[in-house]
Order: C-alpha cells, then structure tokens, then sequence
C-alpha cells in the first residue's frame, strides 16, 4: 500500500514513522525528519486539486490528512469526486472544527453533553449576554472559526470578557475567524483527549491523553498550541472510555449521518471531566498535535488496513490493538513562542537523542538550512515556534518522564525553551 500523509509537523510525522514500518510513505510537504522515513514532495497543502493530482500521478493508495485546513477547505470532497482513497471528514463534516457555533449546535440538536453557551453574531448582543450574566462568571469567549489555538479566552469578569469580544469581533484578531462568536459557561474539572478512528457509521477508540497548554510550568502564563502530553490519561479507565463512547462518539456518527454528512476520519474530542459526568469542550476533526505523539507509538502493529477500511467506510470492529507502556512527549520550542519563534537557528543533538533507549524524536518547526549557513553535523535548523517533541517511553510514567528529558537533554540551539513538569499531572492523579 502506497500512503501519501499531508502536512510538515510533528503529528505527521508520528503518522509517516508509524506507518512506513510496513508500507512506502510520501509527505506532502514533509519537514526533515519525516525526510528519514519517507519521500517528501514541495507542494502547498492546501491547494487541494494539486493534492489530487499529486496523489493520482505518484499512484497513492490511500491518503492520510494531518491538519486541519486542507479539511476544512474541502480536500475529501476533491479527492472523493476524483474516485482517490482518502481518510479525513468532508468539508460539511469539518464544521465540527472550524465552526464552533456550528459544533455547539450540532452537540444541542444531538443531546451531547456540553457547557451552556450563546453564540453572538454581533458585538452588541455578545456584550448584552455577558451583562446579563446569564452564563455566569468566569465565561469562555471563543472566536466562532479557526484561529491556530488562539482564538479562545476565559475571562474572569465582565470587563475581561468585553475585551476578548471586542478583539474578535472589533479589533478583527482573528480575521473572519471572528465574526462571531461562542459564549460559553466555564466548567471545571480535569480536562482529557480522547480519540476515536471513525468511518462515518461506527467507531473505535485510539486511546486517550492529556496535553499542557500554556508555555510555563505549572500551567502559567499564555496559551500554545502545545507544550507537551502524555498518554494514555489514567483519569480514562475502561468504564470511562465507554461513557465517552456512548454518549459523545457515537451520537456524533449517528448525528452527523442523520443530517446527511457522515463522519469519517480521527476525531478528537477535548472534554472536560466535570463532578456530572465528561461534557465537550471541543473536536477537533484531525489527530492533535502533540497528543499524536504519544498515542500513535501506542499503537501495535501494521495500521494502514484499518485505516484504509475506515476511509472506504468498512471499519474492523475488533478493538485496536494498543501496547500497555506509557509514553509521554516534551516540546522544545523557540524563544519568543507562542508570540512568534526564532527561525534558522541550528540544532545540535538530535541524531544523539533518537539513538536513546525508549526515545523517539518527532520534528515539528524544523529545515534544512542555507548551504552557506554555519551548521553543525545534524544539519537541520529551526523553522517554527514548536521545533520538536521529544518522546520517552516506559513501564510507568515516571520511567516515560525519565527517558522524555534525557531526550531533551541531549538536544541544543539557542534560545530553546520547554516545560519541566510534563506528564508530572499523571502521577499526582
């Protein structure tokens, strides 16, 4: 089977490594460590008819999308009318993700358990519904389409909460992104990720994780796309998974079949485990990324049939397979981010890293440097704020924790900055 998986970070490639260990894999457009394991082709991502032609001429089998905006841009509608294999919603399905208020409704027409929320088309009621305070204090404002993680703000009072509306819908932050938006009441509990492998009828669950937002330690300071995770949650046992399964994967297949836009593909589900029971904070319509990490080298053996069937609607229903180990990933990151990263910088130990025992290296804002640019030995350079996710593996977390920094230990350029306490929260469960 030839894969081709579009995109360049470090989700594709956990992708790309896991799935060429049995089949031939081309990225489109890949980064230099997917660079080691598969055949990378410099073409836009989201041109999705030079996709489709790209796929037809390298005479893909199947084809695996890692972000989100080539889907919510229609990719699988292309590829489906031009008869390609391809795992990944329709666009209409993808509104799960790129509209939020689509996804609030869906969730309200479906009776899946989530926050009380309005959505506000205009500045004016957006600002009367936080007056009222009808959906209490603190209050989410989220901006209604994608805005790369940071369209989000839990605002502690009214005044906060007029602030973050006004930079959407205003200020104009965000682009389109918000020109409405999602007022939501703020639950409390521990929040996980849950994945499942959909094929638009019946799902199977990939397994759960818990990922750290903000840049510092002990969840201070700004919102990232991701600072690093571990897998699986242990706040997720058997009977847990099941309750997600009953009440939020699978009324979302039946939901998304009934009003005509069948689900297939990975759907993440970001939930939030309240004293009444898991209520959805979010899908997303794509693996997460650094959750993908950790939870796809969980994942035993040869796992391109099953994501073939599930793209051609045939998912297997028998479980999948998953190792027993814990594997937790930290992100080295770039001064300056979340607010921008320093570019071209060169990488020195990650060759040494790899070579660890139990450490995998997945590269995630990296390049190949200028030929006349001072690089060392490895010959890759930063490209991005989330340069790379360095992941340990291990019987018990504390072991995964272990091996994860000495990974990062091994790892230098300049400015490189990463949290101390990931997986930390799995132990203190």
């Amino acid at each position: 089977m030839r894969i081709l998986v579009i995109g360049g970070g470090g989700r594709e490639h956990a992708l790309a490594w896991k799935l060429s260990q049995h089949h031939p894999v081309v990225a489109i457009p890949g980064n230099p460590g997917i660079a080691q394991t598969a055949r990378t082709i410099a073409v836009d991502p989201l041109d999705v008819e030079m996709l489709a032609t790209t796929a037809e001429r390298e005479g893909v089998d199947l084809t695996i999308v890692g972000p989100e905006l080539p889907l919510s841009r229609g990719i699988v509608d292309v590829f489906d009318h031009r008869g390609l294999p391809i795992l990944g919603p329709t666009r209409a399905a993808a509104r799960l993700e790129s509209s939020k208020a689509f996804a609030k409704d869906f969730m309200a027409r479906h009776g899946i358990p989530t926050a009380r929320y309005r959505v506000c088309a205009d500045a004016e009621t957006a600002y009367r519904v936080i007056a009222s305070a009808e959906l209490g204090f603190p209050l989410v404002v989220k901006a209604d389409g994608l805005a790369a993680g940071k369209g989000v703000v839990i605002a502690a009072d009214r005044a906060a909460a007029d602030s973050a509306v006004a930079a959407a819908m205003e200020e104009h932050r965000f682009g389109d992104a918000g020109a409405r938006v999602v007022l939501e009441e703020c639950l409390s509990g521990p929040e996980v990720s849950f994945f499942a492998l959909c094929d638009g009828h019946r799902a199977q669950a990939l397994g759960s994780a818990q990922d750290h937002k903000r840049i510092f330690d002990d969840d201070r300071g700004p919102n990232t796309g991701g600072m690093g995770a571990f897998a699986p949650s242990p706040l997720v046992d058997a009977p847990m998974q099941d309750r997600i399964m009953r009440e939020v994967v699978n009324p979302v297949l039946a939901g998304m079949e009934h009003e005509g836009t069948p689900y297939r593909g990975f759907l993440y589900v970001g939930l939030m485990l309240t004293c009444d029971g898991p209520r959805v904070i979010e899908f997303n319509v794509r693996f997460g990324d650094p959750e993908a990490q950790v939870i796809i080298p969980l994942i035993d053996g040869d796992w391109a049939p099953r994501l073939a069937a599930a793209a051609a609607g045939g998912l297997d229903p028998t479980p999948v397979p998953l190792r027993s180990e814990k594997m937790v990933g930290v992100v080295v990151a770039s001064e300056g981010y979340p607010d921008s990263g320093r570019v071209g910088l060169p990488i020195s130990g990650v060759e040494q890293a790899s070579r660890a025992e139990r450490v995998l290296v997945f590269h995630s804002g990296t390049r190949t440097p200028e030929r006349n640019s001072h690089t060392p030995s490895t010959g890759i350079a930063t490209a991005g704020g989330r340069v790379l996710t360095v992941v340990g593996g291990g019987s018990s977390y504390e072991e995964a924790i272990d091996r994860a920094y000495e990974g990062v230990s091994m790892i230098r350029f300049e400015g490189m900055q990463y949290r101390k306490d990931i997986g930390r929260k799995a132990i203190h469960v």
